[in-house]
């Protein structure tokens, strides 16, 4: 069986991949150093799944391409990540009321946990995250319906959008593509972004709940500002450096 030094390009790129699915990033001196190979042919390996629209470049190695991904799919992105931030998010549901949720699968894991709360009503666009609080006792679920988006599993256009803002709720938990200090939340696309601009705009309280390798990225479509985001809660310790450009911005958990 061939060592790490000796893999071919084939087997190179499954293995860079898989890091990519694991992490949620490729960093280019740390995978030079696991194929035992030189950056130079790391880069050449990412400029070629980059071109087969498997990865997104960016300095120092890349990171999941920008687009639409089925929940599924998006599921065992970073999942560890996700249920760390899933705790701690947890101690900002209310007991009663009504909150939202979007339809990524950082706020699908906060839903799986909501079984020990009680009289509280969940609203969310997704159809695999309406399931999983269907079964948690004492919780209302509400699938806010529309069209039905494909390539996420979500639903989003003018009826998601009425129906979303048909509520009022004590907090709107939500994940995003990416974020940065200057823009704040954006999405994959238009009809993703409208939806969560439409929960967000009836809630008291918008939580961000984002793991770290979507800190300091762009995607396509703007979605939240920092003036709507009360909280943001990742993976990390709050006094982390990686966060130093957003303590001023918002509060961190």
């Amino acid at each position: 069986m061939a060592t790490t030094g000796t893999l071919g390009a084939a087997e190179r790129h499954q293995h860079l991949l898989a890091a990519l699915e694991r992490s949620g990033a490729i960093r280019l001196a740390e995978s030079a150093a696991e194929l035992g190979v030189s950056p130079m042919t790391v880069r050449r390996d990412l400029d070629e799944l980059e071109a087969q629209g498997l990865l997104r470049k960016v300095r120092g190695g890349a990171l999941s391409a920008t687009g639409p991904r089925p929940f599924s799919e998006r599921r065992a992105v970073r999942s560890r990540a996700k249920v760390f931030i899933a705790d701690k998010a947890l101690a900002l549901i209310p007991n009663t009321g009504a909150i939202a949720l979007d339809a990524s699968t950082t706020s699908g894991m906060l839903g799986a946990k909501l079984s020990a709360k009680s009289r509280l009503t969940v609203a969310t666009n997704s159809y695999e995250n309406f399931v999983s609080l269907k079964g948690s006792r004492g919780v209302t679920a509400v699938l806010v319906g529309g069209e039905a988006e494909e390539n996420t599993d979500s639903f989003v256009g003018l009826i998601a959008c009425q129906a979303a803002s048909s509520m009022l709720y004590y907090r709107f938990f939500t994940s995003a593509s990416a974020v940065d200090p200057i823009h704040g939340t954006s999405e994959v696309s238009l009809q993703e972004s409208q939806v969560k601009q439409s929960f967000a705009g009836v809630a008291k309280e918008t939580i961000l709940c984002i793991d770290s390798s979507k800190l300091d990225q762009q995607s396509v479509a703007l979605a939240l500002p920092w003036s709507q985001i009360a909280i943001m809660v990742t993976e990390l310790d709050p006094g982390d450096s990686r966060l130093d450009h957003y303590r001023v911005l918002v509060e961190l958990l």
